[in-house]
Order: C-alpha cells, then sequence, then structure tokens
C-alpha cells in the first residue's frame, strides 16, 4: 500500500521517516519530496508497505500523530493524476 504522508517536519530525513513507519511493520520505501529548485522539503512524503493490514495500522496510529513538533497527516494515497501542461500553448 501506498501511503501519503503530510505535515512533516522540513528537517525529517527518509530514514527518519521510514523509522517512524516501521514500527507497525516492513516498509518498502519512504520517501519526502523536495522542491525542485530549492531542494528543500515540501513537508510532505510517500511510505510504502507490502502489508495492507500493517499499513492500515500504521495510519490508524499515525494521523494526527505529533512527530517532532507537528501533527502528521497519514492516508492512503490516491493515485497521481496526469499533469497538466503550464500555460495556454494552443493560443498562438
Amino acid at each position: 500500500m501506498n501511503i501519503y504522508v503530510g505535515n512533516l517536519s522540513y528537517r525529517m530525513s527518509d530514514g527518519e521517516l521510514r523509522e517512524v513507519f516501521s514500527e507497525f511493520g516492513e516498509v518498502s520505501s519512504a520517501r519526502i519530496i523536495n522542491d525542485r529548485e530549492t531542494g528543500r522539503s515540501k513537508g510532505f512524503g510517500f511510505v510504502e508497505m507490502p502489508d495492507d493490514n500493517a499499513a492500515n495500522e500504521a495510519i490508524e496510529a499515525l494521523n494526527g500523530k505529533e512527530v517532532s513538533g507537528r501533527n502528521l497527516r497519514v492516508n492512503e494515497a490516491r493515485p497521481r493524476e496526469p499533469r497538466q501542461p503550464r500555460g495556454d500553448f494552443n493560443r498562438y
């Protein structure tokens, strides 16, 4: 299951995110999303857990829990929508 984790501390690392979720079971990957231009954290990330039961348990336990001074928002990630091109390229 792919899990969205929002309201992360901007100082949290991928390893720390993995550690928080590994308490509930195996973590396949843990990744904090960074801004392309600045390289700084955007304050959210994604965790993948192969066991849906463990993932649901982690979601229940961690949603709203304070970690590094911030109350996490945790839920099952929605599928990514196709990106829209920026600007109106058909005007000219």
